[in-house]
């Protein structure tokens, strides 16, 4: 049975048959963190349908990250009485450090899923 839209997003799978994985290693792994593989290994399906694909992924990361900023914006201002500066600038600076290799990664996916999957419309 194949695996819903939103659970093959979460795992990374591929679009075309949401079964084989889109990354090399796992995303606890530093190494090669963003490193996405050719093809699938399943289905054969591109998942560098052009050169310089990615590129576009990046202004999926930029909203992940004004996103972020707004949260703890709003986490701030709704938790502490009177908030500095430093409070916002540390929380900002810490919690995008933490969650800047899911960001990269998921944007990614996100642009795959988005735009490469017009190539995968039709059945296989």
């Amino acid at each position: 049975m194949s695996k819903s839209l939103a659970g093959a997003i979460v795992e990374a799978k591929c679009p075309r048959c949401r079964k084989g994985n889109i990354f090399s290693v796992s995303i606890f792994s530093f190494n090669k963190l963003t490193d996405i593989k050719h093809s699938c290994e399943v289905c054969n399906a591109s998942f560098q349908p052009e050169p310089r694909f990615y590129d576009g992924a990046m202004y999926i990361s930029y909203a992940f990250s004004v996103a972020l900023v707004i949260a703890v914006f709003v986490a701030i201002n709704v938790l502490v009485d009177v908030p500095k500066l430093w409070m916002y600038l540390t929380t900002i600076v810490v919690i995008n450090l933490v969650l800047l290799p899911a960001m990269l990664r998921y944007s990614k996916v996100l642009y795959l899923y988005a735009v490469g999957k017009l190539k995968y419309k039709e059945g296989y």
